[in-house]
């Protein structure tokens, strides 16, 4: 700290790091104090974030292919949002922000596409070659195989498909950069128009790696199936079954099938680490942690505000009856609701939901739920679905809002928890819930 004279006597306020503060004195010019960075996300916010980065890299692989991939989504849902709700939460893989920059990607099980049609099957045949569970009779596919021939051998030995259905390959190959240790994939996709009278050579139109002709095995039964010509080393695979119907394209529901040595170890806690330090790290700060009631690590104690699934629910879609304890949560809350089945409960954690509270404008409102669940909400009053927007990131309201949210683990959804938020000032009371 200093104390100056001059030209410098005019100013007040910061200037770079330094502060001007104007006293009966003169000016006291003195170095503004360092501010604590702290990570902006939570834990449970960073698990989800760091699995983003491998998930836009291998809907970024695609290439544009999957435009449509993904049957009766909303208007208003983007076939990539589509591919993320798909996966988010279900296979976990974890690269870093300096590996998404360079072009890194690992091959991992997701789900490709979503639709009304069977799906393929496959399964490693004899010699360990993947395998579909799509039947050619008799057929062995050979050099002079016409797209003509392939096509009445799918039609005549499998049920369902017809002339002008399109059967698309996928095939993903699996490396390591040499220098830079960066996990890379690239992916090439075949297809073929089913035509019962053309006589183009097949492998002239789609490569041999995914239509291939594979004896069949005792479990399959005799003759021929569609399959690889080569075993699947450090790579993923995937046959998708296509039509143009009235109404849109209908697709079959695919996942990768993948047998890629590298993908373990970014599924590790080492990789998940690794991930979230680079976006910024894990806050560790007290303001993520909810206290719990001694003996039960699912519980929050007094003043969380929460809602305990009473019921004994046996069928998929049973929620049970909800018993209800309330308190006093401020900003911190949680809502547990019963999911059906069995009658187990999820938690959807935020700011207590149910009533109404006040907010800042610079409140963000965070969601997070169980390790495996996907967080689906709404802000315009409308009853969230699996098919409404996937949280990711804090929201910040600037206008009344009523928040809505269900948790998606399994295929089952939890209760709707509801709040609504209303403009004002200070940090808001609790609503029983």
């Amino acid at each position: 700290m200093a104390k100056i004279d001059g030209i410098a006597t005019k100013i007040s306020g910061k200037v770079g790091d330094l502060l001007f503060l104007q006293t009966k004195n003169g000016t006291v010019v003195y170095e503004a104090p360092s501010k604590k960075k702290t990570p902006r996300r939570s834990e449970q916010q960073m698990s989800t974030r760091t699995q983003w980065a491998n998930l836009g890299a291998t809907y970024m692989l695609f290439d544009g292919t999957l435009k449509r991939g993904f049957e009766s989504r909303p208007t208003n849902m983007s076939v990539y949002n589509a591919f993320v709700q798909a996966n988010l939460g279900v296979v976990k893989v974890y690269i870093t922000k300096a590996m998404r920059l360079n072009g890194g990607c690992v091959l991992a099980p997701y789900q490709i596409t979503r639709g009304s049609l069977p799906s393929i099957t496959m399964a490693l045949g004899q010699n360990g070659v993947l395998v579909s569970g799509l039947s050619l009779g008799g057929l062995e596919i050979t050099a002079t195989t016409t797209v003509g021939e392939f096509s009445q051998a799918i039609i005549a030995n499998n049920a369902g498909w017809l002339v002008g259905d399109q059967l698309t390959f996928f095939l993903g190959r699996q490396t390591l950069d040499p220098v830079t240790s960066i996990p890379r994939a690239t992916l090439t996709p075949n297809k073929v128009v089913l035509d019962a009278v053309d006589e183009t050579p097949l492998w002239s139109i789609a490569d041999a790696s995914g239509f291939s002709s594979v004896q069949g095995s005792t479990v399959q039964g005799s003759g021929f199936y569609l399959g690889m010509n080569a075993v699947l080393l450090a790579g993923a695979a995937a046959w998708v079954h296509s039509r143009e119907a009235d109404g849109g394209l209908k697709v079959s529901t695919q996942f990768f099938y993948v047998e890629n040595a590298a993908l373990a170890s970014y599924q590790t806690s080492a990789a998940l680490i690794a991930s979230a330090n680079s976006y910024g790290g894990i806050n560790t700060s007290e303001v993520y942690l909810q206290p719990m009631v001694a003996n039960n690590p699912n519980v929050p104690s007094t003043g969380s505000g929460q809602v305990n699934g009473g019921g004994t629910g046996t069928g998929s879609t049973d929620t049970g009856n909800n018993g209800t304890t309330g308190g006093n949560s401020g900003n911190t809350g949680s809502v547990t609701p019963s999911t059906g089945g069995s009658g187990q409960a999820q938690t959807v954690t935020a700011p207590s939901f149910s009533g109404e509270t006040q907010f800042e404008e610079s409140t963000q409102v965070t969601i997070s739920g169980p390790t495996g669940a996907v967080i689906h909400y709404t802000v315009d009053g409308s009853t969230p679905t699996a098919e409404s927007a996937v949280y990711s990131e804090p929201l910040t309201f600037t206008e009344t809002t009523t928040l809505k949210a269900i948790a998606v683990n399994d295929g089952q959804s939890s209760a709707v928890t509801s709040r609504t938020y209303t403009k004002g000032s200070g940090s808001g009371a609790g609503g029983q819930d």
